[in-house]
């Protein structure tokens, strides 16, 4: 494939050494002007670029016949805006706020969990996330999507990063050293406590996921997410 990277920070640069071993090649290194691009060229797209130029980025891929692989957090008050113009334009989008892929196997055991839980009134949900020091947002999106997945499936109405009230999900954030990404939720009562965990060791997980959603894309049309890539 001829890859289009929009980004090319840490994660740019992993996602290139990745996708060079597995045979494809990186025709554009787009880090910060995206004007004056030339999309014909392009099979497939991967932003992990920066909140402000995410949906311009996803726009214009879309509006060039450009599947887009999107991994940015931060612009997500325009992901209808943008799954409604990929509709529109017959193109391919999947966005994910993590690509690991034992974090969205961790995301649907969140989901099984939480309906398992969710009649148990006992026990209260609280989450814990911890990052590196130079991760800017909080809670991650991982965190927010894992408490989405709490809400959909439990009486639990929204989640708050601090101290929350009995209908919202309490989330910790963290931010220590070179931490790649921990994330654990926890069920407590008076008498036990469970808890599942994902911890990554690095970050080649997050930019293989990428690299395999991006091989999984093409040729397909629509709005997808990792759970249509792994079948969950």
């Amino acid at each position: 494939m001829k890859i289009a990277l929009f980004g090319y920070g840490k994660m740019g640069k992993m996602i290139e050494q990745l996708a060079i071993q597995r045979g494809h090649e990186i025709i554009e290194k787009i880090d910060v002007d995206s004007k004056n691009v030339d999309f014909s060229k392009m099979d497939v797209a991967i932003d992990f670029s920066m909140p402000n130029a995410a949906f311009d980025n996803i726009k214009s891929c879309l509006e060039n016949r450009v599947p887009i692989i999107s991994g940015t957090t931060g612009w997500l008050s325009r992901y209808e805006e943008a799954a409604t113009l990929c509709k529109k334009m017959q193109g391919a989008l999947i966005y994910a706020s993590n690509f690991s892929l034992g974090v969205n196997v961790f995301f649907e055991l969140n989901r099984q969990l939480a309906k398992m839980m969710a009649a148990l009134e006992q026990y209260k949900v609280g989450m814990e996330e911890t990052h590196h020091n130079q991760k800017l947002d909080a809670p991650s999106g991982t965190a927010i999507t894992l408490a989405e997945g709490i809400i959909q499936n439990t009486p639990y109405e929204d989640w708050k990063l601090g101290k929350a009230d009995n209908h919202e999900i309490a989330i910790t954030s963290k931010r220590i050293g070179t931490v790649p990404g921990t994330h654990i939720v926890q069920y407590s009562s008076e008498v036990d406590s469970l808890e599942i965990k994902h911890t990554a060791h690095n970050r080649e997980g997050f930019a293989l996921g990428a690299v395999i959603a991006a091989e999984w894309i093409i040729g397909k049309t629509g709005v997808f997410s990792m759970k249509d890539v792994l079948n969950l």
